[in-house]
């Protein structure tokens, strides 16, 4: 028998550590190679680690709950001789056998100890912190009052997990004295108005009490952090699609046949918007405190709807590179692996600009929230059969037309109105002018 590490897999270049959600498996169970052993989640997806060989599970090093660093050791599999790969086999000498059983007691006991500190209901402080530092602060015996006076360098002077770090290290050497009581502000003209008390919340007999999902919450932060974030402005615009309307209905059976999937109005959109940016590339931008960033790739996040009700924002990489077709593709395959909760950490991250579409719920319009740290995100509104004033040469008459709203929200702190309203107006304009006899 050999005993193989069941290691957390890099899931992304931007994601670092996931939170152990729920074990698929328990000490003892069979497991056959690529079986899911259990569920982890990052900020943006939910998926599943499986195993790499075949064995028995003899060992868990983590709960649900804990949060797991990329590359850390998470559960032990003993296997077949044969099955394990050759450093972990049974011809290793004693001693590396040995420092093995070291390491695993190692992160056994640390696992051990984060359980048994002292808990704190964190959830008192008006302040977000992420689960890391959560999990430090319990583990490390810091109070929710040291946790607060503690001055944090992230975004928004959120607390990382180098400033706890650092103030348990200075904690431990006799740099950090306790946290002083607050003291009652001296009244004076510029003394700031206390903050107002939250309005209670009366729960009566027949009420039902649901918990927030993880997703959920996570969601409300970020909605919350960019409306403070960002100064949200509106643009609205009409946009006549009878030309795409057409278009697309004379070729969607041929493409279907083809392409073996369907050909919806998003790639159709996307692709507007991508030469669109090309254009007006200030809107690819991103605010880093008196910097902006301006983005070299065009990378277009697309909202869908998960099957709980919440939202995702896949992203479509390059997406001024890609033609109607791979751009077709390109959302058909992340609507559907959204749809199925088959995501990778790595599909949510990188996007400069957002699409949503809240036609799909048959909304006229919508003023969607700014996606951070993007500066703009465009809402799709339904396309409407609508009787419309048509101009021709030989006069004006009424005629039916299909035609939608486009929503357009940005940053007003560095997308100024000029820009915001010049923009959505080139999408229509592209949208307007598609070409009816366009081959596919």
């Amino acid at each position: 028998m050999a005993k193989f590490e069941l290691k957390l897999p890099q899931m992304g270049e931007s994601v670092a550590e996931a939170t152990l959600t729920n074990w698929l498996k328990e000490v003892g169970d069979t497991i056959e190679a690529d079986e899911a052993v259990l569920e982890i989640a990052t900020d943006k997806v939910d998926s599943e680690v499986p195993s790499e060989v075949d064995g028995v599970l003899v060992e868990k090093l983590f709960e649900a709950d804990d949060v797991v660093q990329v590359g850390q050791t998470i559960a032990i599999i003993e296997t077949e001789g044969g099955d394990a790969p050759a450093e972990t086999t049974s011809s290793e000498t004693p001693a590396k056998e040995e420092s093995s059983k070291k390491a695993v007691e190692a992160v056994s006991q640390s696992v051990t100890s984060a359980k048994e500190a002292t808990t704190t209901d964190f959830s008192e402080s008006d302040k977000f912190y992420s689960p890391l530092v959560k999990n430090i602060a319990k583990e490390e015996g810091v109070s929710l009052s040291e946790l607060d006076a503690i001055s944090g360098t992230g975004k928004d002077e959120r607390v990382t997990k180098n400033d706890i770090l650092k103030y348990i290290e200075d904690k431990k050497a006799g740099k950090t004295a306790a946290p002083k009581p607050q003291m009652q502000p001296v009244e004076t003209s510029k003394t700031a108005a206390p903050k107002p008390p939250k309005a209670p919340v009366s729960v009566n007999g027949g009420d039902e009490i649901i918990e927030m999902s993880r997703m959920g919450k996570l969601i409300a932060h970020h909605m919350v952090d960019s409306v403070q974030t960002s100064a949200h402005v509106q643009s609205f615009i009409e946009v006549d699609v009878t030309n795409i309307w057409n278009w697309r209905n004379k070729i969607k059976n041929e493409y279907q046949k083809r392409e073996g999937e369907k050909l919806t109005f998003t790639p159709i959109f996307m692709e507007a918007v991508a030469k669109t940016i090309k254009d007006f590339p200030m809107i690819n931008i991103s605010v880093d405190g008196d910097k902006i960033i301006k983005r070299k790739a065009i990378n277009l996040g697309m909202a869908a709807a998960l099957p709980d009700g919440n939202l995702i924002v896949p992203v479509i990489k390059n997406a001024d590179q890609l033609n109607l077709v791979g751009m077709s593709k390109s959302v058909n395959d992340l609507a559907n692996r959204a749809r199925i909760g088959k995501l990778k950490p790595d599909d949510t991250q990188g996007g400069t600009y957002t699409v949503t579409n809240v036609g799909t719920f048959g909304s006229v319009f919508g003023t969607p929230v700014i996606n951070q740290p993007q500066v703009a995100i465009l809402a799709l509104g339904a396309i409407r059969k609508v009787p419309a004033v048509i101009e021709t040469p030989d006069g004006d008459f009424i005629g039916i037309r299909y035609k939608m709203f486009l929503s357009h929200s940005y940053d007003h702190r560095v997308v100024n109105g000029a820009l915001g309203g010049q923009f959505v107006q080139r999408v229509k304009d592209y949208l307007e002018a598609f070409d009816v006899n366009r081959e596919i």
